[in-house]
């Protein structure tokens, strides 16, 4: 509508593989199952992929965010994960260098991810979703990022869940009122 102020974006979801999209933990009778391609990047055979639940990828194409891969999958998440998912091309979280910084942040108990992500976000809210996630981690978010932020924690040996799920889509709807309210 012409005049009308432009709407921030959405929040960013900082996404990782192994834990919410590949399960670890339970046998593998227990696991939704891909049916399709099981290589990895470069043609090697990966049967760990046949863990992904399809039926993620719908999921996760409808939550009104930006999906960017956070994950040490880099490149090969594009290449093997979202086809199996049936999502596009996203962009991929590049991750630094290890410095001193991160090695005290890691003897503080802060996951290696977390400043990077901060970073990325650059003050625009975003959910991260991990299986990593601790306390420290969300109280250094919650302590130097200007946005709004939630640190999801996944259970890796279920991977994502319809409770997960409901948990994003409740957060990512809170966002998106506050955000019309602006």
């Amino acid at each position: 509508m012409p005049g009308s102020p432009p709407q921030p974006p959405h929040p960013l979801l900082f996404l990782d593989v192994d834990g919410p999209l590949i399960p670890f933990g339970a046998a593998s009778s227990s696991y939704r199952t891909h049916e399709h391609g099981l290589t990895y990047a470069g043609g090697h055979a990966n049967p760990l992929l046949a863990r992904i639940d399809p039926e993620h990828g719908r999921r996760l194409a409808a939550l009104p965010c930006e999906l960017i891969w956070a994950t040490t999958w880099m490149d090969d998440a594009n290449a093997c994960v979202a086809p199996l998912l049936g999502l596009p091309e996203l962009p991929v979280m590049v991750w630094p260098e290890p410095s001193a910084v991160d090695e005290q942040d890691d003897r503080r108990g802060l996951h290696w991810k977390t400043r990077a992500l901060v970073d990325r976000a650059a003050g625009r809210a975003f959910a991260w979703v991990d299986d990593e996630i601790t306390g420290v981690d969300r109280a250094w978010v919650d302590e130097r990022h200007r946005g709004a932020a939630l640190l999801h924690r996944v259970d890796p040996r279920q991977g994502l869940t319809e409770r997960d799920f409901v948990t994003l889509e409740d957060w990512l709807r809170r966002e998106a009122s506050e955000r019309g309210g602006r």
